[in-house]
C-alpha cells in the first residue's frame, strides 16, 4: 500500500481550488457522467478544476488540468489495487486544494468522500452466469468492501457526500461513526438535454431505422446489470401487453433475454439498442420508462426519463423514493410481471394519463438540475476551505 500523510503534510487547500480523483470521467456510465457534469459545472461557477484519473473524457473547451493514471481497466481483481496504488501516489503528486475521492480509491487524507455506492449493502450482481466469473464478481465484492473499509478509516473525510438518502441511510448504517459528516447531494441531470420535443421528422426517421411498428407505444428500458434492474419482468410484462414494443439501452447477457423473449412470443417485439451515449434519444422516441430494479442508489436513468416526460414505471428504491409519488407522476411498481401489465394497460387506454403523469414527472426532475448539483458542491467546498458562502444563484 502506499503510504499516507500525516496532518502536518496535508497541502492547505487553496481558495477556489479542488482535485477530483477518480477510476473514469466520460459520457457512458452513470458514475461516469455524473462526474463529467460536476467538473463541468463548477467550472461554469469559476471553480478551478485538477482531475486524477485512469480516463477522462469531457466536452470540448472544458478547461481542468488533467493527470492521467496509468492503471488498466481490467480484471477488477486487478485493477481495483493498482489503482489504489498508483492513484494514491498520483495525489500525493499532483493534488490542488481541497480533495475529492470518488469512493474507496486511493490511500490518501480527503477533505471530501463522494459515495455513489456503499458495497457493505449493494448487491453483487453478475452479469455472465458462468461459474468462474460469478467467482470473480463473488472476489470482487469481497475486495470492495474490505476497499471500503481501509479507505474511509484512512481518508478520514471532513465531509461525505451521498448521492441519495437512501446511501446516506446505508454509511450510517455501516459506518456509525462518520455520521456527523454525512450530507446528501443528489445527482443532476442535463434538465436542457433530457427534454421533450423529438421533432416529428426525427422520430419518423429514428421508428424507420429501428423497424418499430407504426402507431404503437414504446417502453423505454435503460441501463445494464439486466438481472438486478428488472429486465427479465419488464419482458414478463411485455407479453401481457400487446399495444407496447420494449427498447432495451444498455449490456448484458442478451442472448438470455432474446431467448426468454422469443419462448414468451415477443421476440418481434423487443429492440436491442446496446450501449448509447445518445440516451436522450431513447427517452424522446418512448411513450412510458420502466425499471422494476431490486437495488439502486439512485437511478440516473429514473431522473432522465423524468426529465424527458416520460410516465416513469419503478420501483421505490433509492433515489426513486424521492422522485415518484404514486400516481402523480408515475408508478411505483413490484417486480410482478401482472402488476407491470396492469399499469401498461392503464397508461395504453388513457392518453391524458400519459400526458398528465409525463408532465408531472418532468416538473419533478427540475429540482434535481446538474446547475444545482454542482453549485452545492461549490458551496461545501467553500465552507470547507473557510470561505464566504457564494451568492446564491437564480435555479434553472
Amino acid at each position: 500500500m502506499a503510504a499516507t500523510t500525516d496532518d502536518s503534510e496535508i497541502e492547505q487547500p487553496a481558495p477556489g481550488e479542488v482535485t477530483i480523483v477518480a477510476h473514469d470521467i466520460g459520457a457512458v456510465g452513470g458514475m461516469e457522467r455524473q462526474l463529467t457534469e460536476l467538473i463541468v459545472g463548477l467550472r461554469a461557477l469559476g471553480q478551478r478544476v485538477t482531475v486524477i484519473a485512469r480516463t477522462c473524457r469531457l466536452p470540448a473547451g472544458t478547461d481542468v488540468e488533467f493527470h492521467r493514471v496509468r492503471a488498466p481497466g481490467r480484471p477488477f481483481l486487478l485493477a481495483y489495487p493498482w489503482f489504489m496504488l498508483t492513484g494514491s501516489l498520483a495525489v500525493r503528486r499532483w493534488r490542488r486544494g481541497l480533495l475529492q475521492a470518488t469512493g474507496a480509491i486511493v490511500l490518501n487524507r480527503v477533505d471530501v468522500l463522494a459515495v455513489h455506492y456503499c458495497h457493505q449493502v449493494g448487491p453483487v450482481n453478475p452479469s455472465r452466469a458462468t461459474p468462474l466469473f460469478r467467482a470473480q464478481v463473488a472476489m470482487a465484492g469481497v475486495l470492495k468492501r474490505l476497499g471500503e473499509r481501509v479507505c474511509f478509516h484512512i481518508n478520514r473525510p471532513r465531509a461525505i457526500v451521498c448521492v441519495s438518502d437512501g446511501v446516506a441511510a446505508e454509511v450510517r448504517e455501516h459506518f456509525p461513526t462518520l455520521a456527523d459528516r454525512l450530507t446528501t447531494i443528489h445527482n443532476g441531470i442535463d434538465v436542457h438535454a433530457f427534454a421533450p420535443g423529438l421533432r416529428v421528422e426525427d422520430a419518423e426517421a429514428l421508428r424507420a431505422s429501428l423497424a418499430l411498428p407504426a402507431g404503437g407505444l414504446l417502453l423505454a428500458f435503460v441501463g445494464s446489470e439486466w438481472g438486478r434492474k428488472g429486465l427479465e419482468p419488464a419482458i414478463r410484462a411485455l407479453a401481457l401487453s400487446p399495444e407496447w414494443t420494449l427498447l432495451v439501452a444498455g449490456a448484458g447477457e442478451r442472448a438470455r433475454f432474446e431467448d426468454l423473449a422469443e419462448r414468451l412470443g415477443v421476440g418481434q417485439r423487443v429492440r436491442w439498442l446496446g450501449v448509447t451515449a445518445d440516451v436522450a434519444r431513447v427517452y424522446e422516441l418512448a411513450d412510458a420508462f420502466v425499471l422494476p430494479s431490486s437495488y439502486e442508489t439512485f437511478s440516473l436513468v429514473t431522473f432522465e426519463a423524468a426529465a424527458s416526460g416520460l410516465p416513469v414505471l419503478a420501483t421505490p428504491v433509492s433515489g426513486v423514493r424521492e422522485l415518484i409519488e404514486d400516481g402523480r407522476n408515475g408508478f411505483l411498481i413490484t417486480r410482478e410481471p401482472e402488476l407491470i401489465a396492469e399499469r401498461l394497460g392503464r397508461l395504453a387506454a388513457d392518453p391524458e394519463l400519459r400526458r398528465r403523469l409525463g408532465g408531472a414527472a418532468r416538473e419533478s426532475a427540475l429540482a434535481f438540475s446538474r446547475e444545482r448539483m454542482a453549485r452545492e458542491h461549490h458551496e461545501l467546498y467553500a465552507r470547507l476551505a473557510g470561505l464566504p458562502a457564494p451568492a446564491p444563484i437564480a435555479s434553472s
